[in-house]
């Protein structure tokens, strides 16, 4: 199986600021669907703006399909959806009018839309559960459906790889297990690659093929039932940085 994420040895740090990462290893084959979790400044966000390449780490390689980060031939192969990614709720905006951005990274930013483009469009919505909704504006749907409208954008791209930064923040439990439903189908049906980056991972858990937990450095890779039954408490993940455990 190839890779679609590999680190090898990345250490990081903010200028005047103590060590971020260190001697992070992490690879991540094609078609799996990984969690990665850890407390509010554990490193978990700066290792996913390290994998998107819109940071340098100071010693270490990343690698994204085979190639370096910054040399990546397409970066259309790539989705991201940030945290509480949002145009402005009051903009006017159209859901296939968002949905339809998501054909930029494609096609280009000048690139007027063809039929495969709106075809594409189309299926991204009716796969979010959202086509009943393609000329609403963004500002009436809910919280979870905007969020399923973004990953919608992400998916109208046909990337490879989808990584997406606290998904379920500020959205209720309802839809979270809906995002999360929604996350296992596409990783099933599509065979995407999914990073998932998350200070918890209860939404996830049983969908997810592997589960990483940052504190400063990786703590535990593993499968989510080799994880020790007292870590499934928060208080674990937001806690002090444990040995490195091997299931």
């Amino acid at each position: 199986m190839s890779l679609a994420v590999e680190l090898e040895g990345v250490c990081f740090a903010y200028p005047g600021g103590p060590p971020v990462l260190r001697d992070v290893d992490l690879a991540v084959t094609t078609g799996e669907f990984v969690a990665v979790a850890g407390p509010n400044g554990g490193g978990k966000t700066t290792l996913l703006r390290i994998v998107l390449g819109l940071e340098r780490p100071q010693a270490g390689t990343v690698s994204l399909f085979g190639e370096p980060v910054e040399r990546l031939s397409r970066r259309s192969r790539i989705a991201y959806l940030p945290q509480r990614a949002h145009l402005g709720i009051d903009a006017p905006v159209a859901v296939r009018e968002l949905v339809a951005a998501g054909r930029v990274p494609r096609e280009g930013l000048l690139a007027a839309l063809r039929r495969p483009d709106g075809d594409a469009v189309a299926a991204a919505l009716e796969r979010v559960g959202l086509a009943d909704r393609a000329g609403a504006t963004l500002s009436t749907l809910s919280g979870g459906q905007q969020q399923r409208a973004f990953i919608a954008k992400a998916l109208a791209g046909e990337p490879e790889l989808l990584v997406l930064d606290e998904p379920t923040a500020g959205v209720d439990v309802d839809a979270q297990e809906a995002l999360a439903s929604l996350l296992e189908e596409l990783h099933r049906d599509l065979d995407v690659t999914i990073l998932f980056v998350s200070h918890e991972f209860g939404a996830v858990e049983r969908f997810v093929d592997r589960l990483v937990l940052v504190r400063g450095a990786i703590v535990f890779d593993g499968a989510p039932s080799a994880l020790p039954s007292t870590w499934h408490d928060p208080s674990h993940v937001h806690g002090q940085a444990r040995p490195h455990v091997h299931p």
